[in-house]
Protein backbone atom coordinates (compact mmCIF):
# COMPACT_ATOMS: atom_id res chain seq x y z
CA UNK A 1 0.00 0.00 0.00
CA UNK A 2 1.37 3.39 -0.96
CA UNK A 3 2.09 5.79 1.87
CA UNK A 4 -0.63 8.39 2.38
CA UNK A 5 -0.03 12.08 2.30
CA UNK A 6 -1.16 14.62 4.87
CA UNK A 7 -3.22 17.56 3.66
CA UNK A 8 -1.69 20.83 4.89
CA UNK A 9 -4.30 23.58 4.99
CA UNK A 10 -2.14 26.60 5.76
CA UNK A 11 -2.93 30.31 5.97
CA UNK A 12 -2.76 30.73 2.19
CA UNK A 13 -5.22 27.87 1.69
CA UNK A 14 -7.59 29.27 4.33
CA UNK A 15 -7.47 32.66 2.63
CA UNK A 16 -8.41 31.04 -0.69
CA UNK A 17 -11.26 29.14 0.97
CA UNK A 18 -12.71 32.29 2.52
CA UNK A 19 -12.30 34.20 -0.74
CA UNK A 20 -14.17 31.60 -2.75
CA UNK A 21 -16.80 30.61 -0.20
CA UNK A 22 -17.39 34.03 1.35
CA UNK A 23 -16.90 35.04 4.96
CA UNK A 24 -20.61 35.25 5.74
CA UNK A 25 -21.29 31.86 4.19
CA UNK A 26 -18.42 30.36 6.20
CA UNK A 27 -20.00 31.65 9.42
CA UNK A 28 -23.40 30.28 8.38
CA UNK A 29 -21.90 26.87 7.59
CA UNK A 30 -19.95 26.82 10.86
CA UNK A 31 -22.99 27.80 12.93
CA UNK A 32 -25.13 25.08 11.30
CA UNK A 33 -22.48 22.34 11.61
CA UNK A 34 -21.72 23.32 15.21
CA UNK A 35 -25.36 23.17 16.19
CA UNK A 36 -25.65 19.69 14.68
CA UNK A 37 -22.54 18.48 16.52
CA UNK A 38 -23.59 19.89 19.88
CA UNK A 39 -27.15 18.58 19.70
CA UNK A 40 -26.35 15.14 18.33
CA UNK A 41 -27.85 15.92 14.95
CA UNK A 42 -27.11 14.17 11.62
CA UNK A 43 -23.75 12.45 11.39
CA UNK A 44 -21.76 9.93 13.39
CA UNK A 45 -21.69 10.29 17.21
CA UNK A 46 -19.23 12.81 18.58
CA UNK A 47 -17.57 13.13 21.97
CA UNK A 48 -14.70 14.99 23.55
CA UNK A 49 -12.24 14.80 26.39
CA UNK A 50 -11.72 17.65 28.83
CA UNK A 51 -8.83 19.80 27.72
CA UNK A 52 -5.56 19.81 29.58
CA UNK A 53 -2.28 21.66 29.31
CA UNK A 54 0.51 23.60 30.90
CA UNK A 55 0.35 26.93 32.69
CA UNK A 56 3.47 28.77 31.51
CA UNK A 57 4.83 31.23 34.05
CA UNK A 58 8.07 32.25 32.34
CA UNK A 59 9.20 34.31 30.56
CA UNK A 60 5.62 35.68 30.80
CA UNK A 61 2.27 34.26 31.84
CA UNK A 62 0.76 32.00 29.19
CA UNK A 63 -1.06 28.75 28.56
CA UNK A 64 -0.54 25.81 26.19
CA UNK A 65 -3.39 23.32 25.97
CA UNK A 66 -4.52 20.32 23.93
CA UNK A 67 -8.18 19.71 23.12
CA UNK A 68 -9.19 16.23 21.77
CA UNK A 69 -12.49 15.15 20.23
CA UNK A 70 -13.77 12.33 18.01
CA UNK A 71 -16.46 11.72 15.43
CA UNK A 72 -16.80 7.93 15.66
CA UNK A 73 -15.84 6.11 12.49
CA UNK A 74 -14.38 9.20 10.84
CA UNK A 75 -12.09 11.65 12.61
CA UNK A 76 -10.13 12.19 15.79
CA UNK A 77 -9.21 15.84 16.12
CA UNK A 78 -6.82 17.53 18.47
CA UNK A 79 -6.08 21.20 18.77
CA UNK A 80 -2.92 22.61 20.27
CA UNK A 81 -3.68 26.14 21.41
CA UNK A 82 -1.45 28.74 23.01
CA UNK A 83 -2.72 31.75 24.96
CA UNK A 84 -0.15 34.52 25.39
CA UNK A 85 -1.73 37.90 26.22
CA UNK A 86 1.57 39.74 25.67
CA UNK A 87 1.81 38.58 22.05
CA UNK A 88 0.31 41.59 20.22
CA UNK A 89 2.75 44.04 21.82
CA UNK A 90 5.85 41.91 22.36
CA UNK A 91 5.79 39.51 19.42
CA UNK A 92 3.39 41.16 16.95
CA UNK A 93 1.34 37.94 17.01
CA UNK A 94 -2.27 37.19 17.96
CA UNK A 95 -3.00 36.47 21.62
CA UNK A 96 -4.27 33.02 20.63
CA UNK A 97 -2.31 30.78 18.26
CA UNK A 98 -3.36 27.24 17.44
CA UNK A 99 -3.06 24.29 15.08
CA UNK A 100 -5.70 21.66 14.27
CA UNK A 101 -4.90 18.03 13.42
CA UNK A 102 -7.29 15.44 11.99
CA UNK A 103 -6.53 11.72 12.29
CA UNK A 104 -8.32 8.90 10.48
CA UNK A 105 -10.12 6.69 13.00
CA UNK A 106 -9.52 3.49 11.00
CA UNK A 107 -5.76 3.77 10.47
CA UNK A 108 -4.58 6.53 12.79
CA UNK A 109 -3.15 8.32 9.73
CA UNK A 110 -2.59 12.06 10.18
CA UNK A 111 -5.03 13.11 7.49
CA UNK A 112 -4.81 16.90 7.79
CA UNK A 113 -3.01 19.73 9.56
CA UNK A 114 -5.05 22.92 9.50
CA UNK A 115 -4.43 26.45 10.72
CA UNK A 116 -6.30 26.81 13.99
CA UNK A 117 -5.76 30.49 14.76
CA UNK A 118 -8.39 31.77 12.33
CA UNK A 119 -10.56 28.72 13.03
CA UNK A 120 -10.57 29.33 16.79
CA UNK A 121 -11.69 32.93 16.39
CA UNK A 122 -14.49 31.93 13.99
CA UNK A 123 -15.79 29.00 16.05
CA UNK A 124 -15.82 31.05 19.27
CA UNK A 125 -17.91 33.70 17.56
CA UNK A 126 -20.19 31.05 16.10
CA UNK A 127 -20.81 29.53 19.55
CA UNK A 128 -21.77 32.94 20.93
CA UNK A 129 -24.16 33.38 18.01
CA UNK A 130 -25.82 30.05 18.83
CA UNK A 131 -26.19 30.88 22.54
CA UNK A 132 -27.37 34.42 21.83
CA UNK A 133 -29.95 33.24 19.31
CA UNK A 134 -31.61 31.32 22.15
CA UNK A 135 -31.03 33.66 25.10
CA UNK A 136 -31.04 37.21 23.71
CA UNK A 137 -34.10 39.12 22.56
CA UNK A 138 -34.60 38.56 18.82
CA UNK A 139 -35.08 42.30 18.32
CA UNK A 140 -31.72 43.14 19.96
CA UNK A 141 -30.45 46.26 18.20
CA UNK A 142 -27.39 47.41 20.15
CA UNK A 143 -24.28 45.27 20.53
CA UNK A 144 -21.71 46.21 23.17
CA UNK A 145 -18.13 44.97 22.97
CA UNK A 146 -15.79 45.31 25.93
CA UNK A 147 -12.36 44.43 24.60
CA UNK A 148 -11.47 45.32 21.01
CA UNK A 149 -8.97 42.61 20.07
CA UNK A 150 -9.16 39.94 17.40
CA UNK A 151 -11.88 37.96 19.14
CA UNK A 152 -14.16 41.00 19.31
CA UNK A 153 -14.08 41.21 15.50
CA UNK A 154 -15.31 37.65 15.04
CA UNK A 155 -17.87 38.02 17.83
CA UNK A 156 -19.36 40.93 15.90
CA UNK A 157 -19.34 39.14 12.56
CA UNK A 158 -20.87 35.92 13.91
CA UNK A 159 -23.56 37.74 15.89
CA UNK A 160 -24.37 39.86 12.84
CA UNK A 161 -25.43 36.63 11.07
CA UNK A 162 -28.18 36.25 13.70
CA UNK A 163 -29.17 39.83 14.64
CA UNK A 164 -29.72 43.08 12.73
CA UNK A 165 -27.74 45.54 14.85
CA UNK A 166 -28.32 49.24 14.32
CA UNK A 167 -25.36 50.21 16.50
CA UNK A 168 -22.19 48.62 17.84
CA UNK A 169 -20.59 50.30 20.87
CA UNK A 170 -17.00 49.35 21.70
CA UNK A 171 -14.69 49.99 24.63
CA UNK A 172 -11.13 48.99 25.46
CA UNK A 173 -8.49 50.18 27.91
CA UNK A 174 -6.12 50.29 24.93
CA UNK A 175 -7.00 53.44 22.98
CA UNK A 176 -5.21 52.12 19.87
CA UNK A 177 -7.40 49.02 19.84
CA UNK A 178 -10.49 51.20 20.18
CA UNK A 179 -9.50 53.53 17.35
CA UNK A 180 -8.59 50.73 14.94
CA UNK A 181 -11.57 48.48 15.64
CA UNK A 182 -13.98 49.97 13.11
CA UNK A 183 -11.43 49.49 10.31
CA UNK A 184 -10.65 45.93 11.41
CA UNK A 185 -14.34 45.10 11.71
CA UNK A 186 -14.99 46.19 8.09
CA UNK A 187 -18.64 46.90 8.83
CA UNK A 188 -20.78 49.63 7.20
CA UNK A 189 -19.58 53.14 7.98
CA UNK A 190 -21.19 54.63 11.06
CA UNK A 191 -22.29 51.32 12.59
CA UNK A 192 -19.36 51.04 15.03
CA UNK A 193 -18.69 53.74 17.63
CA UNK A 194 -16.20 54.02 20.51
CA UNK A 195 -18.07 54.75 23.74
CA UNK A 196 -17.38 55.07 27.48
CA UNK A 197 -17.81 51.84 29.40
CA UNK A 198 -20.85 53.21 31.24
CA UNK A 199 -22.66 53.89 27.96
CA UNK A 200 -21.78 50.45 26.58
CA UNK A 201 -23.28 48.82 29.66
CA UNK A 202 -26.39 51.01 29.74
CA UNK A 203 -27.34 50.65 26.08
CA UNK A 204 -26.34 47.13 25.02
CA UNK A 205 -29.00 44.51 24.31
CA UNK A 206 -26.23 41.97 23.72
CA UNK A 207 -22.90 42.50 25.49
CA UNK A 208 -19.65 40.62 24.84
CA UNK A 209 -16.63 40.76 27.12
CA UNK A 210 -13.55 39.61 25.21
CA UNK A 211 -10.56 40.82 27.18
CA UNK A 212 -7.11 39.64 28.17
CA UNK A 213 -7.61 40.51 31.83
CA UNK A 214 -5.13 38.71 34.06
CA UNK A 215 -5.99 36.18 36.78
CA UNK A 216 -7.70 37.84 39.77
CA UNK A 217 -7.76 41.22 37.96
CA UNK A 218 -11.46 41.16 36.98
CA UNK A 219 -14.21 42.14 36.70
CA UNK A 220 -14.01 44.19 33.51
CA UNK A 221 -17.53 45.67 33.75
CA UNK A 222 -19.51 47.11 36.65
CA UNK A 223 -22.76 45.33 35.79
CA UNK A 224 -24.93 47.73 37.79
CA UNK A 225 -26.66 49.62 34.95
CA UNK A 226 -27.41 46.87 32.43
CA UNK A 227 -30.78 46.52 30.76
CA UNK A 228 -32.93 43.96 32.64
CA UNK A 229 -33.07 41.71 29.55
CA UNK A 230 -29.44 42.01 28.46
CA UNK A 231 -27.65 38.89 27.28
CA UNK A 232 -23.91 38.70 28.04
CA UNK A 233 -21.35 36.52 26.28
CA UNK A 234 -18.25 36.27 28.46
CA UNK A 235 -15.38 35.15 26.23
CA UNK A 236 -12.12 36.04 27.93
CA UNK A 237 -12.27 33.81 31.03
CA UNK A 238 -10.16 30.83 30.04
CA UNK A 239 -7.78 29.95 32.87
CA UNK A 240 -7.92 29.45 36.63
CA UNK A 241 -8.43 32.74 38.47
CA UNK A 242 -9.36 34.66 35.32
CA UNK A 243 -12.90 36.10 35.35
CA UNK A 244 -14.61 39.03 33.60
CA UNK A 245 -17.99 39.50 35.28
CA UNK A 246 -18.85 40.72 38.80
CA UNK A 247 -20.23 38.11 41.16
CA UNK A 248 -23.42 40.06 41.89
CA UNK A 249 -24.27 40.07 38.17
CA UNK A 250 -23.67 36.34 37.86
CA UNK A 251 -25.86 35.55 40.86
CA UNK A 252 -28.68 37.73 39.54
CA UNK A 253 -28.52 36.17 36.05
CA UNK A 254 -29.25 32.82 34.47
CA UNK A 255 -25.75 31.54 33.66
CA UNK A 256 -25.36 28.98 30.88
CA UNK A 257 -21.84 27.60 30.30
CA UNK A 258 -20.57 25.81 27.22
CA UNK A 259 -19.30 22.99 29.46
CA UNK A 260 -20.09 22.94 33.18
CA UNK A 261 -16.91 21.31 34.55
CA UNK A 262 -14.63 23.33 32.31
CA UNK A 263 -16.39 26.61 33.12
CA UNK A 264 -16.13 25.88 36.85
CA UNK A 265 -12.38 25.36 36.43
CA UNK A 266 -11.54 28.18 34.02
CA UNK A 267 -14.61 30.32 33.24
CA UNK A 268 -16.69 32.88 35.06
CA UNK A 269 -18.50 29.96 36.69
CA UNK A 270 -15.43 29.67 38.93
CA UNK A 271 -17.25 32.21 41.10
CA UNK A 272 -20.44 30.18 41.43
CA UNK A 273 -21.62 27.13 43.34
CA UNK A 274 -22.90 24.21 41.23
CA UNK A 275 -26.53 24.96 42.08
CA UNK A 276 -26.12 28.54 40.76
CA UNK A 277 -25.23 27.36 37.23
CA UNK A 278 -27.88 26.88 34.57
CA UNK A 279 -28.20 24.64 31.53
CA UNK A 280 -25.13 24.15 29.30
CA UNK A 281 -25.07 25.17 25.65
CA UNK A 282 -26.04 21.75 24.20
CA UNK A 283 -29.19 21.72 26.36
CA UNK A 284 -30.09 25.23 25.17
CA UNK A 285 -29.83 24.10 21.58
CA UNK A 286 -31.80 20.87 22.05
CA UNK A 287 -34.79 22.68 23.55
CA UNK A 288 -34.52 26.33 22.48
CA UNK A 289 -38.18 27.20 23.08
CA UNK A 290 -37.89 26.28 26.74
CA UNK A 291 -34.91 28.56 27.21
CA UNK A 292 -36.11 31.48 25.07
CA UNK A 293 -38.57 32.23 27.85
CA UNK A 294 -35.55 33.42 29.87
CA UNK A 295 -35.20 36.49 27.63
CA UNK A 296 -37.03 38.89 30.04
CA UNK A 297 -34.19 38.33 32.54
CA UNK A 298 -30.43 38.81 32.38
CA UNK A 299 -28.66 35.82 30.84
CA UNK A 300 -24.97 34.94 30.57
CA UNK A 301 -23.22 32.53 28.23
CA UNK A 302 -19.93 31.45 29.84
CA UNK A 303 -17.71 30.52 26.89
CA UNK A 304 -14.50 28.61 27.61
CA UNK A 305 -14.19 26.82 24.23
CA UNK A 306 -15.02 23.22 23.34
CA UNK A 307 -13.00 20.57 21.57
CA UNK A 308 -16.18 19.64 19.68
CA UNK A 309 -16.18 23.12 18.18
CA UNK A 310 -12.63 22.50 16.96
CA UNK A 311 -13.65 19.14 15.49
CA UNK A 312 -16.30 20.98 13.48
CA UNK A 313 -13.77 23.52 12.23
CA UNK A 314 -11.16 20.98 11.11
CA UNK A 315 -13.88 19.02 9.31
CA UNK A 316 -15.26 22.11 7.60
CA UNK A 317 -11.90 23.52 6.51
CA UNK A 318 -10.54 20.13 5.41
CA UNK A 319 -13.70 19.48 3.38
CA UNK A 320 -13.62 22.91 1.72
CA UNK A 321 -9.88 22.62 1.00
CA UNK A 322 -10.46 19.27 -0.65
CA UNK A 323 -13.42 20.51 -2.70
CA UNK A 324 -11.53 23.62 -3.84
CA UNK A 325 -8.24 21.76 -4.32
CA UNK A 326 -6.18 24.11 -2.16
CA UNK A 327 -3.37 23.45 0.31
CA UNK A 328 -0.41 21.10 0.05
CA UNK A 329 -0.01 17.33 0.37
CA UNK A 330 3.14 16.03 2.02
CA UNK A 331 4.49 12.74 3.36
CA UNK A 332 4.95 13.15 7.12
CA UNK A 333 4.72 9.59 8.45
CA UNK A 334 7.67 7.24 7.87
CA UNK A 335 5.76 4.52 6.01
CA UNK A 336 6.59 2.59 2.84
CA UNK A 337 5.82 -0.68 1.04
CA UNK A 338 6.43 -3.05 3.96
CA UNK A 339 4.55 -2.04 7.14
CA UNK A 340 6.60 -4.53 9.18
CA UNK A 341 9.95 -3.12 8.09
CA UNK A 342 10.77 0.10 10.00
CA UNK A 343 13.60 0.87 7.52
CA UNK A 344 11.66 0.36 4.28
CA UNK A 345 11.25 4.09 3.70
CA UNK A 346 15.02 4.62 3.74
CA UNK A 347 17.20 4.54 0.59
CA UNK A 348 18.65 1.12 -0.21
CA UNK A 349 22.25 2.29 0.19
CA UNK A 350 21.51 3.36 3.76
CA UNK A 351 19.99 0.05 4.76
CA UNK A 352 22.85 -1.90 3.11
CA UNK A 353 25.30 -0.01 5.30
CA UNK A 354 23.57 -1.37 8.39
CA UNK A 355 25.12 -4.80 7.76
CA UNK A 356 28.56 -3.33 8.30
CA UNK A 357 27.64 -2.06 11.74
CA UNK A 358 26.54 -5.45 13.08
CA UNK A 359 28.64 -6.40 16.04
CA UNK A 360 30.50 -3.10 16.03
CA UNK A 361 29.57 -2.49 19.66
CA UNK A 362 30.21 -5.17 22.23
Amino acid sequence: MQAERTHIVDAEAVATIVTKVGLGQLYDLTIARMEAALTGGPGAPVEMKQRDGFLLETPQLGLLEWMPAVRQGTTVSIKMVAYNPHNPVKNQLPTILSTLCAFDTDSGHLRAVVDGTFATAVRTGAASALASRVLARPDSAVLGLVGCGAQAVTQLHALARVFSFSEVLVHDKDARAERSFAARARMPEGLVRVAPLAEVEERADVLCTATSVGPHEGPVIRGTSLKPWVHVNTIGSDMPGKTELPLDLLRAAVVCPDHVEQARAEGDCQQLAPEEIGAPLPDLLRDPDAHRRLSPVTTVYDSTGLALQDLVMVEVLEELARDLDVGHHVFIEATADDPQDPYSFLPAEVTRSLAGTAGARR
